[in-house]
Parts: C-alpha cells; structure tokens; sequence
C-alpha cells in the first residue's frame, strides 16, 4: 500500500476511534471491550442481570401511547451509543435499529427492550469480528427479510450481509421504503439491496487495485 498511498507508519495499530485492534497468530480481531464496559457504567447497568439474546424472539415493539413515557435524551443517548457498538457487533444491529425507531416518542416497553439489550452485552463484553489472512478476495453476500413485521406502517425489514471469503466487511438491517405486497416482494426487495452493497464492494477493490476490473 505504501507503493500506492503516501502513509506514515506509526507502529502496530491497537486502537483507533474507540475500537480495539488485535493482532493475532490466526488473524486481526477487532472489538469493542473497553467501550462496552463503559456504556455499561455510565447508564449504571454495569451490575445489571445478564440475558443470554439481546431480544425475545416473541418480543413485539409498536408505538404505545397508553404507556408512560421515558426521558427522551436518555433514549436518545442510549440508542446513540449502541448504534456506534455495531460498528464491531452486527450481532445486536436488528434490534438496535428497531428500537431507534422509537425516539421521538419512547415508552416504557422500548427502554425495556433497550436495557436488554445491555443486560446482554454485559454477558458478551469481548465479542467482535476475526479477520482471518488469506489471499482470496472472493465476494460472497447473504440476505433476508421479514414480510410486514413493521406493525405500525405495515413495512418489511431487509437484513444482509456481505464476505471477503469468511470475513465480515459490512452488514445492513432497514426498514423497506415501499411495503411489500408478498413476503417474495420483500425477499426480492433484500436481495437487490444485498447484490447493490456487492457491486460497490466490488468497484471498491478494483480501484484499490486489489482485484482485477
């Protein structure tokens, strides 16, 4: 790389923008522990009960107007937070982003499901990404959706992912804009989502010279 762009080498990179950085025998593995830690703490959770999933598979989040309301700016600052975790856990994307869609208005039932979701990332503190070396550069891309799981406009939610070989580069979970009239209209939905990331992953490579055009 150093051919191709003008760098400074500053020693092994260990962290950078609040993520970890450790290079290790099998690969580089990048996480969050030290930031997980502290948001734990300061939304005094840090001695919280451990959950297992960050959400109930069962669990229905909607707007509840019967219920009482939350302080708003620390819904806020709580969905703030945990959106910036995803950038190391994909594992707790989906549920992140179904609660963030609640914060004009938050309720009882959504800083529940939030402090869940804390409760679990107290039992997974080390969990992150593994990058493992290779010298492959194949693309793969995974996806999936619901069909109208949105209760309050009707709206499908795509999830996908994408792979240089086995590791993880980037990851998705939106609501559609449009609503689906067949669960297939959803799936087709996700899939053009999935298969646009790809191409521009693709593009991405070849102007760095990775791959071939």
């Amino acid at each position: 790389m150093q051919e191709e762009f003008e760098m400074s080498m500053m020693g092994e990179l260990k962290f950078f923008l609040g993520i970890q950085i450790n290079q290790k025998k099998e690969g580089t593995y990048v996480h969050q522990t030290k930031y997980t830690k502290e948001l734990l703490k300061k939304f005094n959770l840090d001695d919280c009960k451990i959950m297992n999933i960050p959400m109930h598979p069962t669990t229905s989040i909607s707007k509840i107007k019967d219920e009482g309301k939350v302080d708003q700016k620390i819904y806020r600052g709580m969905i703030g937070s945990l959106l910036y975790l995803t950038a190391s856990r994909p594992d707790i994307l989906f549920n992140v982003c179904l609660c963030a869609r609640f914060q004009s208005d938050p309720r009882e039932s959504h800083f529940t499901a939030v402090k869940r979701i804390f409760r679990y990332l107290k039992g997974t503190t080390n969990l992150g990404l593994l990058y493992k070396k290779s010298n492959d550069y194949m693309l793969n891309g995974l996806c999936d959706a619901d069909y109208a799981g949105d209760m309050i406009e009707g709206k499908s939610t795509s999830g996908n992912f994408q792979f240089i070989v086995e590791n993880l580069i980037s990851w998705a979970s939106q609501r559609q804009t449009t609503i689906a009239l067949s669960s297939e209209e959803g799936e087709y939905i996700s899939a053009a989502k999935c298969c646009t990331q790809l191409l521009w992953l693709k593009y991405q490579l070849e102007d760095y010279q990775v791959v071939g055009g």
